[in-house]
């Protein structure tokens, strides 16, 4: 399993980041576009500490 949960956050932040996007554009919603694209480095920092965590 190694390096597999990194993979997953990685996958979750540009999904996130993806997200963000389309809510700040598509919909209007400043506010929640750039809180949703906050979640991508918290993601990513997350997935790299949990894989550390699991050796």
């Amino acid at each position: 399993m190694s390096g597999q949960i990194t993979k997953i956050g990685f996958v979750a932040s540009m999904l996130s980041v993806v997200g963000s996007l389309y809510v700040y554009f598509v919909t209007g919603d400043k506010d929640l576009g750039i809180f949703v694209g906050l979640w991508a480095p918290t993601l990513l920092l997350a997935s790299k500490d949990i894989e550390e965590m699991m050796k």
